[in-house]
């Protein structure tokens, strides 16, 4: 299902109550203030999707209501422990998206421990996967949360003040989940069903 990144004012967008891409049908209330020149400003919103009739709290451009924050629900194949620090990144994307950005950071290298490495040093960790087979989609995936996550600790080039930029590590995360538990969790449960002689036919055919 494609996601729409809840904004401000936008006619639909992803909900983030329900998960299900719907109109939104916003109210806004204008606030006034005495000094510079009595200027009424449009500064608190709500947002009722029309498919779960949940609403939204946002002042100016920011929801603050649910706290999840407007990032993507996480894959239900998702590891708890890696899911706590994805869940708690989405709670301050709005607020602090450099804050969401480490700890996405810090959800790769608790995944990497997941998938059998050391869970110490990320790079490495992930060096070690390409070894083992890593698909380059995933590959990057990491790297970019990896490098990302860095710049957020320790400013360098990346914008990650930007909520949008820090919105795309949170389906990277899921993308990386999909592919290296989701995926691999399905088709051997499908082959799994197969029938037993067929199994062994295609054991003695990659023994070879």
């Amino acid at each position: 299902m494609k996601y729409i990144l809840p904004k401000s004012l936008e006619n639909s967008f992803t909900c983030p109550h329900c998960g299900v891409l719907a109109k939104q049908e916003w109210q806004t209330r204008d606030m006034k203030f005495d000094n510079w020149a009595q200027k009424s400003l449009n500064i608190l919103g709500s947002a009722t999707c029309q498919h779960c009739n949940e609403t939204s709290i946002w002042i100016k451009d920011k929801m603050y209501f649910p706290t999840t924050g407007s990032s993507p629900f996480p894959n239900t194949e998702m590891p708890q422990n890696v899911k706590n620090l994805y869940l708690e990144a989405a709670s301050i994307s709005n607020k602090s998206p450099r804050g969401a950005a480490a700890l996405l950071r810090l959800s790769i290298q608790v995944l990497c421990k997941e998938l059998g490495e050391q869970g110490e040093n990320i790079n490495t960790d992930i060096k070690n996967l390409v070894k083992k087979g890593l698909p380059q989609i995933v590959q990057q995936s990491l790297d970019v949360v990896r490098v990302t996550g860095n710049d957020a600790v320790h400013p360098g080039q990346i914008d990650t003040d930007n909520p949008e930029t820090v919105s795309q590590l949170f389906d990277l995360i899921n993308v990386i989940i999909e592919y290296m538990i989701a995926l691999p969790n399905k088709v051997s449960g499908i082959y799994a069903n197969l029938p037993s002689n067929k199994i062994d036919g295609i054991n003695k055919r990659d023994e070879k």
